[in-house]
């Protein structure tokens, strides 16, 4: 199957993951993440991509993580997690914290926000893999933070529920130079199919011609 066909509106979702305030914005709970987005410049060229996916009817679907004021159910289970429970910065719903960053927007009407409240996956009890498959979804675009844990996370469980995915290779980023090239090379090029922002935006501006 051709980039034309697998990424084909009518059957394709674009998954921005955790590119929320609190995580790659200014006050961000994971500094070093924060910092890797904004020297690889990722938040303008996913901005242009949810702008070229919105235009063909490509559903935008922000994967954010969410915490209960009293952090009621979140995850405890690892180093992660309790980093995270003593940050100054909390992902709690409902606050700015857990809004999609202004360069990539949220459209009403369009857009879909699809929180997480415990575990490292977009995917695993968030109920997301049946919402797509219920909107005739096959092919998942992932794109976001961070190639550390995240993205690889939730390409596995996509693919784990029978979905394609598609990852742009600029569309995400890694907290250490060269490691997120790595993950992309010897890891998801085995599961997923890479491509790149640009191209991939432009088979959809064509689809809409």
């Amino acid at each position: 199957m051709d980039l034309k066909e697998l990424v084909e509106p009518a059957h394709t979702a674009l998954c921005v993951v955790e590119c929320q305030n609190g995580v790659v914005g200014p006050g961000s709970s994971m500094p070093a993440v924060a910092e890797a987005v904004a020297s690889a410049g990722l938040l303008e060229r996913l901005g242009f991509l949810a702008k070229a996916a919105r235009s063909v009817g490509v559903r935008v679907v922000h994967c954010t993580f969410h915490a209960h004021a009293d952090l009621w159910g979140g995850s405890r289970n690892s180093l992660l997690f309790a980093v995270g429970r003593r940050s100054e910065v909390q992902q709690y719903a409902d606050t700015d914290a857990v809004k999609p960053v202004p360069e990539i927007g949220f459209v009403e009407g369009s857009d879909i926000i699809v929180p997480r409240f415990h575990g490292l996956s977009s995917v695993s009890g968030t109920g997301l893999a049946p919402m797509l498959r219920n909107e005739g979804v096959t092919t998942v675009v992932v794109v976001g933070v961070s190639l550390n844990v995240a993205i690889p996370n939730t390409v596995f469980d996509l693919v784990n529920d029978g979905f394609q995915v598609v990852v742009p290779t600029d569309g995400s980023v890694a907290t250490v130079p060269g490691y997120g090239e790595q993950v992309l090379e010897h890891t998801l090029a085995y599961v997923a199919t890479l491509t790149d922002v640009s191209g991939l935006a432009e088979e959809w501006l064509e689809a809409g011609t």
